[in-house]
């Protein structure tokens, strides 16, 4: 059920989406669906041909409103339940983060608890005027675990996500906008094709560029000095050759085609 419950597809231009598709559950979250994901992505990592990851809810009205509370009976009414699910989502939380190539969020209505924490994993946000957010998990009396919190963090700072723990509101697209979950809103009905635009000019750029740039970002969050190595690979596009492909088609004024080697 889980691959009926996530849909891949993937075009001419490299781009892969990735659909949440349970649209009669309004694409909430099964322990199953959180586990192919990871699998999805660690697979993705392992392919150099891929440009860019677009991730989606299907139906139109939400992008997920976060885990299945039916399953919690089953899968976390302990602690011991709950550490093993929590290791499942560490497990597949890194393995989006470390996943080497860009990725657009297209948000569609409701994107709360775990779902706004899968959009905030992508590196393009873009939502509906109508989309809402939130996590509201104190009113469960539910615990954030230290990946899923981590990555809340890394993406608005530890004040606003306190913030957004403590009160447990949901809000709007606009608030969302200044706190730096959503990269930007536009219409409703614009949304897929806004980012599938977004997802085309990543594709169309140098995906080595990409990589090293979410490389080089995840580092400096790390206070540790940076090695001479590490300044040197900063360099080491300039011996590649999609920086040939780059540079040369500028001067010609052609559009250029990158290999990603």
């Amino acid at each position: 059920m889980s691959e009926e419950h996530i849909l891949i597809d993937r075009d001419d231009k490299n781009i892969v989406t990735i659909t949440l598709n349970r649209p009669e559950k309004l694409n909430t979250l099964t322990k199953t669906m959180w586990g192919r994901l990871g699998d999805i992505f660690r697979e993705l990592s392992d392919d150099d041909t891929v440009r860019c990851i677009m991730m989606t809810g299907a139906g139109g009205k939400s992008f997920s409103p976060g885990n299945d509370i039916s399953e919690f009976e089953a899968d976390r009414s302990s602690t011991a339940k709950a550490a093993e699910y929590g290791e499942l989502m560490g497990r597949n939380i890194k393995a989006m983060r470390d996943c080497p190539h860009p990725s657009v969020a297209a948000i569609r209505g409701i994107c709360v608890g775990g779902g706004m924490e899968l959009a905030g994993l992508c590196d393009v946000r873009i939502c509906s005027k109508k989309s809402r957010f939130g996590v509201p998990i104190s009113k469960l009396g539910l615990v954030m675990g230290y990946h899923e919190i981590d990555a809340l963090r890394s993406l608005v700072g530890a004040g606003p996500t306190l913030e957004i723990l403590l009160e447990g509101r949901v809000f709007d697209a606009e608030e969302a906008q200044r706190l730096g979950i959503v990269s930007r809103i536009v219409a409703d009905d614009d949304v897929m094709t806004e980012a599938r635009n977004a997802a085309e000019r990543i594709a169309a750029g140098a995906p080595l560029v990409h990589r090293w740039h979410r490389k080089f970002l995840k580092r400096l969050q790390d206070p540790t000095p940076l090695s001479a190595e590490e300044l040197a690979e900063s360099y080491a596009c300039f011996d590649t050759e999609d920086f040939q492909t780059g540079y040369r088609a500028f001067l010609e004024k052609k559009t250029p085609e990158f290999k990603g080697r």
